[in-house]
């Protein structure tokens, strides 16, 4: 049975664990990774030498790891996810867990609500 894992990343180099969650998840079995970040509209994007530098570091990460990688601007994070997981016909989506002391507002959480049986949703402590 196919298994498409999506893992959703920051520009943050610390997302590097989530990669290698996500590969270490799939295994062997017969299936696709993809890492998606999605840039909100108001934040720079390669305006700055980090953010290049990141995005830089998040391709090298997808060739390493055998993920194609999708960044999106979006100022619907939540939406532009799902719209992702349909498209690609995500079985498991790997986000980390928030640092946000509001539990029921972050994103794991609206995102596990609007996956709706979709894909199942695995959150990886910090």
């Amino acid at each position: 049975m196919k298994k498409n894992v999506m893992v959703c990343v920051t520009q943050q180099k610390t997302c590097d664990r989530l990669i290698q969650y996500g590969r270490e998840f799939l295994g062997n079995e017969d299936g696709e990774l993809s890492i998606i970040h999605v840039a909100h509209y108001q934040f720079k994007f390669l305006g700055n030498t980090k953010e290049g530098e990141a995005l830089d570091y998040l391709y090298e990460k997808a060739l390493e790891y055998g993920a194609s990688l999708t960044v999106v601007r979006s100022n619907h994070i939540l939406d532009t996810l799902i719209d992702q997981v349909k498209k690609e016909h995500v079985d498991y989506v790997v986000i980390g867990e928030s640092r946000e002391s509001d539990e029921e507002s972050t994103i794991p959480a609206l995102l596990s609500r609007r996956l709706e049986g979709r894909a199942k949703l695995l959150i990886i402590p910090a």
